[in-house]
């Protein structure tokens, strides 16, 4: 397991030198018992304004609440930072012996300044009809770019914001069923794999752990 650690390092420091302090390489490890300090390894951590010890990021907690035969790398796709800078980037797993994830080797490009080349350039070339067409809203990609926050805390944050805004309403106005949507958006997030948010959550919704516990396997009837 070491040694495997020792390669990856070794990638990674290889990966920032090649293409330069744009390029920001993160290493966690998942054989720790606690999630939230998984990384181990960072180059270029002023991309994202990550630092060794900080935890995984969304994509990290989503797939890992997948079933494990189920988890594929994931590569090429857009986040943002905290300062709304857009990264391109890629996350792999890495295996042991054993068929279980133990290593995370996540890549992340700033593409900010290419963007706003790439902007310049289209204005020049697009003609009257494309342009129109953009002006309709007719795009081939509406989704948004996550952002990569700093620790779980502010992971949990974002997460539980996103679930209540789903359900469009106040904790003191919701039903069991709307309740138990939050719970399965939280839970198919990979949320309640970050240590005492189901206490959180639970306190949340004014609900009782055993009801929490509920609510989660509701989605497995």
């Amino acid at each position: 397991m070491g040694k495997r650690l020792d390669l990856l390092i070794q990638l990674a420091h290889g990966l920032a030198i090649q293409f330069g302090d744009s390029c920001e390489i993160v290493i966690h490890d998942l054989t720790a018992e606690k999630l939230e300090h998984s990384v181990v390894h960072i180059e270029n951590g002023h991309v994202t304004g990550r630092k060794l010890g900080d935890g995984p990021s969304r994509v990290v907690f989503d797939t890992l609440s997948k079933d494990p035969a189920r988890i594929k790398d994931r590569l090429s796709y857009l986040t943002k930072t905290e300062d709304g800078r857009i990264l391109k980037s890629s996350t792999m797993f890495i295996r042991g012996d054993n068929g279980k994830v133990e290593y995370i080797f996540a890549l992340n490009y700033d593409i900010t300044a290419l963007l706003s080349i790439e902007s310049a350039v289209h204005s020049l070339v697009t003609t009257q009809k494309e342009a129109q067409v953009l002006e309709n809203g007719h795009t081939d990609n509406d989704s948004q770019p996550q952002q990569i926050l700093h620790n779980v805390t502010d992971l949990l944050d974002s997460l539980i914001e996103q679930a209540l805004t789903l359900v469009g309403k106040p904790v003191a106005a919701m039903n069991k069923e709307d309740k138990i949507k939050v719970v399965q958006f939280l839970n198919n997030a990979g949320a309640f794999l970050i240590t005492k948010s189901g206490d959180r959550v639970a306190s949340l919704l004014e609900i009782s752990k055993f009801t929490l516990y509920n609510y989660m396997d509701a989605g497995n009837r």
